[in-house]
């Protein structure tokens, strides 16, 4: 696709805070939390051999290149706003004229506070970017180096073809922009399906252009063990394909790939669920109902969710051998502050065929499997907190806390990851003390909706309606159809979720960001891309500076044209991204809106 055809712009109208307006095309996202356009004209903008200056560095000038690379694309907004009611056709062949600026923008001007501020949880993100309508400069500030490279992934959003073979920046513009939430994240499952590094490489670029900073990487789970370890070298035995292996190396260039671009990668090991790959090659002793019919067909007897089972051995003392030795490692191997032990979906079905298990609970009548799960607790938080990494905080599924089967006491130092009962379950541990990240699932999980994926499943085999007479859902008719989570998560509905609603002042602070996870029981290389792009997108935004305008009315409708515009970007830069509408829709602004009324969103 050509990107620097020339095309007429249909203008957004940007409120500014003298009271006047300006037409401009562009319209990044996340949308900056404050940005304040000239009315002047077009700044013409170098793009040969625009200088960088100030106090940069390493990381600095790397980004630069990339986004100054991104900006030689001559990008042309691809889906740009305007008023709805015309419903006019959508010009495509006459330039727009512009009178540009005197003057033309030469170089970008740097100025950090603080160039050795690690990226790390809580890091200062923010930037302020100004381009004045005689500058030959386009200046920038922020505290630390991540700072600046949020600069540049909106500066190249808001450089464009100028319709003449140049670039331009349309109007002089003044940008004072951070994040609301400090955490902000997707999450990779590499455990049910291998992914290349290639395309974490490709889910990290999205990520830095839509201003997300936390890659949660579930490496391994039940179904195979892709980690290499000198300690425990057996363990990748049990990887799909002796290709499908991460070395230490791997690891290590990912994190470096990511934090040029401003992405923390944060590990996870689930345990003592979803255990059975890697740990058997241990030793199989400390790894129960490995070998059983994970039972789904027949509820009271399963001891999986999904194939295939295993659970790590709570009682045995050499499962904390193992944990020990396989945490310490893993955990230098990652330099992230953040190390999530997972925690979830301990099935007690399995523990029926441990004997060391029914043993002890026979030993005792008293004793319950919230008590096995405390046992958990406190024989593997120590090995956790005994990180050579002093600063070192845990994430844990909330299962653990508030689930069941659950612990009776989890330490309030330990940071949640709500997936269950939205709204219910973060107030339940938020108002109980823990910091938590928002991944409820039915708004932000990312796999859900695709139908069911288990074999021999005679649900599917019905071939008329059962209930077409009272219109009551059923699996194959207005029903999940296997996905327990069902239905699809929309950009629209990740983009609407109020998740602080009916929380305290002091509940709200408790909430340190969100995380959509997909799960890849479907996912692979080939389709990755197109079920985290554009609606990742989505989230960068909602997480950056929110979904409601100053007003405070819920900004979702402004949103479509900037996340159709987004797709299209991400795809130019090489990012799989999947389509949201006909392309009509990009071309007819709010002309695939459901609702005429342009207000119906608002909320008060």
């Amino acid at each position: 696709m050509v990107f620097n055809h020339v095309t007429k712009f249909v203008a957004i109208v940007v409120s500014v805070s003298a009271g006047i307006a300006t037409a401009v095309a562009v319209n990044p996202l996340p949308a900056p939390t404050s940005i304040t356009w000239g009315t002047s004209g077009p700044r013409a903008f170098n793009g040969r051999n625009l200088q960088l200056k100030g106090s940069t560095n390493n990381i600095v000038s790397d980004a630069w290149d990339r986004a100054y690379s991104a900006i030689g694309l001559h990008w042309t907004p691809q889906a740009t706003e305007a008023p709805i009611g015309t419903f006019a056709p959508f010009p495509t062949a006459v330039a727009q004229k512009v009178s540009r600026g005197t003057t033309t923008l030469n170089s970008v001007t740097v100025q950090i506070a603080d160039t050795k501020a690690p990226l790390q949880h809580g890091v200062d993100e923010s930037y302020t970017l100004d381009i004045t309508d005689t500058s030959q400069t386009i200046s920038i500030t922020a505290k630390t180096t991540w700072g600046v490279l949020h600069a540049f992934t909106t500066l190249q959003q808001i450089v464009i073809a100028d319709g003449h073979g140049g670039l331009m920046v349309e109007q002089p513009v003044s940008i004072k922009d951070g994040p609301l939430y400090p955490y902000r994240g997707i999450m990779i499952d590499s455990g049910r399906n291998f992914i290349s590094l290639k395309k974490i490489y490709e889910q990290i670029d999205g990520m830095a252009l839509s201003k997300l900073n936390v890659l949660h990487w579930h490496l391994v789970d039940s179904q195979s063990w892709a980690v290499q370890l000198t300690s425990a070298p057996s363990m990748t035995l049990d990887a799909y394909s002796a290709r499908e292996i991460y070395s230490k190396n791997d690891i290590n260039d990912v994190i470096k790939y990511a934090t040029a671009r401003g992405v923390r990668v944060i590990p996870e090991i689930d345990m003592p669920g979803h255990a059975a790959s890697g740990w058997k090659q241990i030793d199989p002793a400390i790894v129960a109902c490995a070998d059983s019919w994970w039972s789904n067909d027949n509820w009271p007897l399963h001891t999986a969710l999904e194939p295939n089972p295993g659970q790590l051995e709570i009682l045995n003392p050499d499962t904390y051998k193992a944990v020990s030795k396989v945490y310490n490692e893993l955990t230098s191997m990652f330099s992230d502050n953040f190390f999530h032990v997972g925690g979830d979906e301990v099935q007690t079905g399995c523990y029926n065929l441990s004997t060391i298990t029914t043993e002890w609970f026979a030993a005792n009548a008293s004793r319950t499997y919230g008590d096995l799960v405390q046992y958990w607790v406190d024989k593997a938080l120590p090995i956790f907190t005994s990180s050579a990494n002093k600063n070192r905080k845990l994430i844990m599924w909330e299962d653990v806390a508030i689930g069941s089967p659950q612990a009776h006491t989890v330490p309030k130092d330990i940071i949640m990851q709500t997936w269950n009962a939205g709204l219910e379950n973060i107030k339940k541990l938020t108002s109980s003390g823990y910091d938590v990240i928002v991944s409820s699932a039915d708004w932000f999980y990312l796999d859900c909706g695709n139908g069911g994926w288990v074999g021999n499943d005679p649900r599917y085999n019905v071939q008329s309606n059962p209930d077409a007479e009272t219109g009551t859902p059923n699996f194959n008719y207005g029903g999940g159809g296997g996905s327990w989570c069902a239905p699809y998560k929309t950009w629209q509905r990740i983009y609407d979720y109020d998740f602080t609603t009916n929380l305290t002042t002091s509940e709200a602070a408790r909430v340190i960001g969100v995380t959509a996870p997909l799960w890849a029981e479907q996912v692979d290389d080939q389709v990755i891309s197109t079920r985290f792009w554009p609606r990742a997108a989505a989230l960068g935004e909602l997480a950056w500076s929110g979904n409601k305008n100053a007003k405070g009315e819920k900004r979702t409708t402004e949103l479509t044209q900037r996340i159709l515009n987004f797709r299209e970007y991400l795809v130019a830069l090489g990012v799989g991204a999947a389509p949201l509408m006909p392309k009509y829709c990009l071309q007819h602004p709010h002309a695939c809106d459901l609702y005429l009324d342009q207000t119906a969103l608002y909320t008060t």
